[in-house]
């Protein structure tokens, strides 16, 4: 899987660009907004679909030694294991800073 050839790169580019599209634009599942996050979740997803194979397997489709369903399957979960990650961390973050903002409008008054 390390010496792959440059059509396997592109199928795993186009997977992961139709993932992180699914996600940003259908799905409106967004952290941060703008293109910086899209192409953020496309860099996410390519990883995820290289992973897919040894993780999920090899089975069905074949195309230069990319199995195209194990590699859809760890683009979405890895794009979509990531959005849960960073929104656990900004609940946490929130819920953490709430009650010092609520300290300091009280001993203002």
């Amino acid at each position: 899987m390390l010496n792959m050839s440059f059509a396997s790169f592109l199928l795993l580019a186009v997977i992961s660009v139709a993932a992180a599209s699914a996600y940003h634009f259908a799905l409106r599942m967004r952290f941060l907004e703008g293109l910086d996050a899209f192409f953020g979740k496309v860099l996410i997803g390519w990883l995820g679909a290289w992973l897919g194979s040894p993780v999920f397997g090899h089975w069905l489709w074949k195309y230069e030694n990319i199995y195209v369903v194990p590699a859809i399957l760890g683009a979405i979960a890895i794009i979509h294991l990531n959005m849960l990650g960073w929104r656990a961390v900004a609940h946490v973050v929130a819920k953490r800073t709430a009650p010092a903002e609520e300290m300091y409008i009280k001993k203002a008054a």
